[in-house]
């Protein structure tokens, strides 16, 4: 059987910083392996359970969690302790009364927060790419990896209501001016504003969003900018 390509540690000292980890410990940390989220946007799930959660104490604790199939993200039991676990994920936990989304929070780009039962089944993906295949249908793909061939009538940029772990489309809200939009990266990571306008990009400069965060407007690079609804989030964030 031939090994996924890809390193399973990484030196603590190069560790994201909202992970959580100690960084005065073992000199190695596991790491995420390619999959749904970037690893620089990620959580390993026995690093999640062991050090940003904290309910397990080691990563024997986690392993034995994991491997027998106690741990859900978005519905479905995943047994590897790298699965990168990111953006808008929701995590279940075998014989734990409490249910996680990781959002962005107090300028982290992933926090986990506790949501209610109806929630769980309800997460928001922005549409990243919409490519023309065969017979011509046009697959979009989501920021979490997922992708589809369902006919779905929004642009890049856009998110996407989603029933998980069936993955069907329930509402579209569109990047544009007078949506509210989460900052997901940067020193406003997690701040809701409003979306004042949307610039187009140009040869020099990316597509942009000029937004509202309080008393000031910011200019910021679309990319970063979730739309959630218009006048107040559609799923919980807080």
């Amino acid at each position: 059987m031939v090994s996924i390509a890809g390193s399973k540690k990484l030196k603590r000292q190069m560790a994201p910083q909202f992970w959580g980890i100690a960084r005065k410990d073992k000199r190695f940390v596991i790491t995420t392996r390619p999959g749904p989220h970037k690893k620089s946007y990620a959580i390993p799930t026995a690093v999640f359970l062991r050090d940003t959660l904290k309910i397990v104490s080691s990563l024997r604790e986690a392993k034995a969690s994991i491997y027998s199939g106690k741990v859900k993200i978005d519905g479905v039991v995943r047994k590897s302790l790298h699965h990168a676990i990111g953006l808008m994920d929701v995590i279940e936990l075998e014989n734990v009364s409490d249910i996680y989304r990781l959002v962005p929070t107090e300028g982290k780009i992933l926090k986990p927060i506790k949501i209610t039962d109806a929630e769980k089944s309800k997460k928001l993906v922005t549409i990243v790419t919409k490519t023309t295949i065969n017979k011509g249908k046009t697959q979009t793909g989501f920021h979490d990896g997922r992708s589809t061939l369902a006919e779905v009538n929004g642009k890049i940029g856009d998110t996407c209501v989603m029933q998980i772990p069936d993955q069907k489309v329930l509402e579209i809200i569109k990047l544009e001016a007078g949506c509210q939009g989460l900052v997901t990266r940067g020193v406003n990571a997690g701040q809701i504003g409003k979306v004042e306008s949307v610039e187009e990009g140009t040869f020099i400069l990316p597509k942009r969003v000029i937004l509202t965060l309080g008393d000031r407007k910011i200019e910021i690079p679309a990319d970063v900018i979730m739309p959630i609804g218009k006048e107040e989030p559609v799923i919980q964030l807080k």
